[in-house]
């Protein structure tokens, strides 16, 4: 049974910014395209930088994926699988997110 946790409210975000919430005492950062109106949800722990700061990265697009650049040492993470361009070695836990009647929903 998927059960689905709002994390806060879909006026609360800036378009092609990120935000980070605690959820299980995991923080995870959480952004919105502006453009496609799509949101993503991945961990907000960079593992290459070793900090919790996913959440303060760029927005942009590399070769047609939709990426978040640590804000750290720059590497570029695909905000749909998590993975790292740079080094496919790193990788970030993502989430189902959702947008339900004005609520952003993470799947928990």
């Amino acid at each position: 049974m998927e059960q689905w946790q709002t994390i806060c409210k879909q006026s609360d975000l800036v378009k092609n910014t990120g935000v980070c919430a605690l959820i299980d005492k995991e923080q995870v950062a959480v952004f919105y395209c502006g453009r496609s109106q799509s949101v993503y949800a991945l961990s907000n722990y960079d593992p290459i930088g070793e900090a919790n700061v996913i959440s303060r990265g760029i927005i942009g697009c590399v070769d047609g994926d939709v990426v978040v650049a640590s804000p750290l040492y720059k590497q570029h993470f695909s905000l749909t699988t998590g993975e790292c361009l740079e080094d496919p070695e790193y990788s970030l836990k993502t989430y189902p997110v959702r947008v339900a009647q004005g609520e952003i929903q993470l799947q928990i």
